[in-house]
């Protein structure tokens, strides 16, 4: 395990772009940030509240916060506000480019008690729909390789779902912590940030725990792949380590701005 960056506040939202630079948000300080070759670049300045980072096709990205909102070259343009909604929290892509974000319906930096809430697909046609419903605190977010199976972490019972043709089963259930972000590998492993348990879990696509990577005493608050690479988002900065296996790919975000 390497530290490739210190920071304070809470880190989130890993992403790898194109160029294989990792794009991650910092929560609580806020803004977006590029880390490159040991230096970090402000991409958007002072936005809090980014739970979620998407790259785009046409190029620049998405984050989420109180809305959705699309960046280019100092430009933004808001994708998504939802009536009731407090903000957005993580993301992801599906197989054909449309855009899944799990809604927040309390405040959690205000210590609000948790609510229901849902993951709403935008399609390439602007459109949106409800995905999942019945969450508790959506978190992070990711297909299965075969681009069917979509899993949920359910942040406030600390357990992943699985959602597929509609219906939706806990898939796993974590006794340290509670499930923040999440990624899938190749082989269909499903990766899983463990918060205040500081570590991250790999599940087998059948539900089971197979490893543990500890990270003792930080907050460890989301994950993301390139090759067998994997980053990570914590309370105390951006970590990196090799590991056996690969992640699977994630699209880039088709929808319309």
């Amino acid at each position: 395990m390497r530290k490739l960056y210190n920071a304070t506040g809470l880190l989130e939202a890993p992403r790898v772009d194109s160029r294989g630079r990792v794009l991650f948000s910092n929560v609580t300080e806020g803004g977006v940030y590029r880390w490159a070759d040991g230096s970090v670049q402000t991409v958007i300045p002072a936005r809090r509240g980014v739970g979620g980072i998407a790259v785009h096709a046409d190029g620049g990205l998405v984050a989420t916060g109180r809305d959705v909102r699309y960046v280019h070259a100092g430009v933004e343009q808001s994708l998504l506000t939802l009536d009731g909604a407090t903000g957005f929290n993580d993301v992801t892509v599906g197989p054909d480019g449309a855009l899944y974000v799990g809604v927040l319906r309390h405040r959690p930096m205000r210590g609000e008690p948790v609510v229901p809430s849902e993951v709403v697909r935008l399609g390439l046609d602007g459109s949106v729909a409800e995905a999942v419903t019945g969450v508790r605190w959506p978190n992070g977010l990711g297909f299965a390789p075969d681009g069917q199976t979509l899993y949920v972490c359910e942040y406030a019972e600390s357990r992943v779902l699985a959602v597929r043709d509609g219906q939706k089963h806990v898939f796993a259930t974590v006794a340290v912590g509670e499930c923040d972000g999440l990624a899938v590998d190749a082989d269909g492993g499903v990766w899983v940030a463990l918060g205040s348990g500081g570590a991250v879990a790999r599940f087998a696509p059948t539900g089971e725990l197979v490893d543990t990577i500890e990270l003792p005493g930080t907050f460890v608050s989301s994950l993301t792949f390139t090759g067998a690479d994997l980053y990570l988002t914590t309370n105390s900065g951006l970590f990196t380590t090799v590991v056996d296996t690969t992640g699977a790919a994630v699209p880039p975000a088709g929808v319309p701005h």
